[in-house]
């Protein structure tokens, strides 16, 4: 069983603002235990940035870009030396693995990647991954390690998703204030974000809102996932018991298989825009049919990936087209019949229910 753990920068310094060895030990030894469960662990972990900060006694954050960056290279480096010194203390073997945002946008580092993962896991290697700050441009970075975790998941399908963060779940209302009380059990993200505010911590790039809206990847991929605090044991969240912090519960209508790789993977090349009729109809679940379709942008081939968006721009969906872009803009408003006639060796709708994700 594989659990995906994803750890924040400020839960790696101690409140003197060292790196907390202790916390790492401490991860380790639970591992160590779980491992004998057959639970095999992936660790999402943030840091770079405050490690090199630590390694270079600086004592400020990072001013632009290129700072960050450099430090992130620095503390990199030190930070892994810290996780494969502390873990060989508990015969745990770890790998570094720096990912970007084009490994989930292209479907054959995608593929390669995954296989990476699977032979590491095979290996019972623990994978440590972080987004490579080093090199990140504006267009391939995921934002935080929230959404990371999230697009690992959707690669990995794990049983499990454990983030853990200063906040250590989701309360009402900020928890340092008073009156604020922890939601321990959610059905869904949707659940708490009224409560959720688009804060930062002091070294990382993510807040509870963040969380939340990487929670609805995994919550819509059928996976339960735990947002607690640094001293909250992760056997009591695996083993079912109650535990400090807040569990929001799976999808009962998980997306899977195809669609699952439709929905977070594959890339749109253009958008349909469709009328109130055609919304409806694809809500009850039907196909996008050509008389619905009132706009066509950008350009794209038959088979490829299509956002579909409502008039008013709302996204709707995504899915894979029977006709070009060219071809699309030929048959705007005809119906099923129409369509036929033009290409009878075509399927008549546009993009095909079991072709087709609803957002």
């Amino acid at each position: 069983m594989v659990v995906i753990l994803k750890i924040g920068s400020n839960l790696l310094q101690t409140p003197e603002g060292d790196i907390d060895i202790s916390f790492i030990s401490s991860l380790a030894e639970q591992i160590k235990r779980l491992k004998q469960k057959k639970f095999k662990f992936v660790i999402v972990s943030s840091g770079a940035v405050l490690a090199g900060i630590k390694k270079l006694n600086l004592k400020r954050k990072p001013k632009t870009l290129v700072e960050k960056q450099a430090l992130a290279s620095v503390g990199q480096a030190h930070l892994m030396h810290l996780y494969d010194t502390i873990f060989s203390n508990y015969g745990l073997k770890v790998s570094q693995v720096l990912l970007n945002t084009d490994v989930f946008k292209v479907r054959e580092r995608y593929e390669n990647a995954k296989n990476t993962f699977c032979q590491l896991l095979k290996w019972e290697i623990i994978p440590i991954v972080n987004e490579n700050d080093t090199i990140a441009v504006e267009e391939l970075i995921f934002g935080d390690n929230d959404f990371l975790a999230a697009h690992l998941a959707v690669m990995l399908n794990p049983s499990f998703v454990i983030v853990m963060s200063t906040a250590g779940g989701i309360y009402t209302k900020d928890p340092r204030e008073a009156g604020a009380e922890l939601l321990k059990v959610l059905n869904s993200p949707d659940e708490a974000l009224k409560y959720a505010k688009a804060s930062k911590s002091e070294y990382g790039s993510g807040g509870m809102k963040s969380k939340l809206e990487a929670a609805k990847i995994i919550h819509s991929l059928g996976i339960p996932l735990a947002i607690v605090g640094k001293n909250t044991p992760l056997e009591a969240i695996l083993s079912g018991e109650d535990f400090q912090g807040t569990l929001i519960k799976p999808s009962p209508k998980p997306v899977k298989g195809r669609k699952k790789l439709l929905a977070f993977i594959e890339q749109p090349k253009g958008i349909v825009y469709v009328d109130d009729g055609a919304k409806k109809a694809l809500l009850k679940g039907k196909s996008l049919l050509a008389v619905g379709i009132k706009k066509v942008e950008g350009t794209f081939k038959k088979g490829e990936i299509v956002k579909v968006a409502s008039m008013d721009g709302t996204p709707l969906g995504k899915g894979k087209v029977n006709f070009s872009s060219e071809e699309l803009r030929k048959i705007l408003g005809l119906n099923t019949n129409e369509i036929k006639k033009r290409y009878p060796d075509r399927p008549p709708e546009v993009i095909h229910r079991d072709n087709l994700v609803l957002f």
